[in-house]
This record gives structure tokens, sequence and C-alpha cells, in this order.
């Protein structure tokens, strides 16, 4: 179906009022669908409760106002981590346990293989891959879990894990994905130690050196805020907007 212009603005005002309706209900009944309710939208009687209701409704505008790009990125991200579970559910955990493992066991096998790679190399991709393994089969068994705090908590970190760690233990294998990885990851590890500051970062400048497996390492630990952002965006798609 083609989405013209005028569809596109329709779709953003609607969300912009659910978005905004859903910030009233916060402290205030009957703000959601009040279209659909006999009582209609609810309104203090008193001045005071009207001048707070007016505040908090222009303190919502400025937040949904602010937020909205969020809610768009959550919908995206909904839209592809459906798809993902949807392609889960088919094969079910015994059958991403199988088609993970199988894959990233030949990964395996070719480096023990090859004359290119130390022991180091092999354990990295070795512990790399059962890694992938853990987290896709955990992802699949919390996202089966009923409740949102599971599905944000838990089951999405473990799924940006098995998204994330494949092109990092590729980049072992590829100098052009070598090239691009690696050093982005030196950058954003630099960052973070430049934000925290102080001892703590100069503990961790002096202690560790970033090579081999710890680029893996590095990309493990990354994966449980990004998963908690993910599903924190999801979550917020589903607030606006229940249904695609």
């Amino acid at each position: 179906m083609v989405v013209g212009p005028r569809d596109l603005a329709a779709a953003v005002r609607v969300d912009l009022r659910r978005f905004h309706e859903t910030w009233m209900e916060l402290f205030f009944p009957r703000q959601r669908r009040s279209g659909r309710s006999v009582l209609g939208k609810y309104t203090p009687d008193s001045t005071l409760g009207m001048a707070a209701y007016r505040l908090w409704s222009l303190l919502g505008g400025a937040v949904v106002g602010v937020t909205y790009p969020l809610v768009v990125a959550g919908y995206v991200l909904r839209y592809q981590s459906r798809r993902l579970n949807t392609a889960a559910t088919r094969l079910g955990l015994v059958g991403v346990v199988v088609l993970t493992a199988l894959v990233w066991g030949s990964l395996t096998v070719a480096t023990r293989l090859s004359a290119e790679f130390s022991r180091q190399g092999f354990l990295s991709v070795a512990a790399a891959s059962v890694v992938a393994t853990v987290s896709a089969a955990l992802s699949v068994v919390f996202v089966r879990v009923d409740g949102r705090p599971v599905t944000v908590l838990v089951a999405a970190p473990f799924g940006v894990t098995a998204i994330t760690l494949p092109p990092v233990v590729a980049a072992f294998f590829s100098p052009t994905l070598a090239g691009l990885v690696f050093p982005n990851t030196e950058t954003i590890a630099a960052w973070i130690l430049d934000q925290v500051g102080g001892e703590v970062a100069a503990y961790f400048r002096a202690q560790y050196d970033l090579s081999g497996a710890a680029y893996a390492l590095l990309w493990f630990g990354f994966s449980v805020p990004i998963g908690w952002a993910v599903g924190l965006l999801v979550t917020l798609a589903d607030l606006v907007r229940p249904t695609d």
C-alpha cells in the first residue's frame, strides 16, 4: 500500500494526540480514547486543579515533541524485532539452537584449520560461538515468558548479543570488516572511558589491552544497555500505537 504525505501527516497527528493523552493519564483519568466514553474527557472542577491540568498539559507537549522521534525509532525496531520473533517461532527453540550452533560451529572449525589464526584466535572464536548460541537460545526462551519486564531486561540483551557478536568475530577473518569494526570499537571504548574519567578510566587503560577476544567481550558488554534501550523504545512504541 502506497502512503502519501497526507496519510503520513494524519498518522503523525494521531500518534501525537495519543502520546499526549497517555502523558495526561499519568495523573488524570479518562484522557485516552475519551470519545468512546459516555463521560467524556475528564477535566478538574477546581481552579487549582485546572491550573495543574493545564501546566501538566504544557509540560507534556514539550515532552512529546522531544521524544516523538524515539517513538518512530521504536516503530522501526518493533517491526524488525517482530520479523525476527516470527522467524524464531517458526524454527522453534531447537531449530534456533541447531542453526546457530551449525553456523558458529563451522566458523570455529574453519578457524581451527586455518594456519592464519593462533591458538588464542581460535579460542576467541570458540568462546564467541558458545556465547552467541547460548544468547540466541536464551533470547527465544525469555521472549516467550509472559511479562514486559522480562522481555526488556533479559530477552532483548540476549537477542542483541546474538546479532552484534557475529560481525565482530567475522572481523577476525575479513580485513575490510576489521578496518571498520576494530577502530570504531576502540573509539567507542575511549569515549566511554573519557566520560567516566578519574581513577576508574586510568585503571582500565593501564590494566586492559583491547585486542583479540577483548573486542568480543566488549561488545557482549555493550549488548546489555543496547538491548535495554531497544526494549524500552519498542515499549514506548507499543504505548503510543499498540498495533502497526
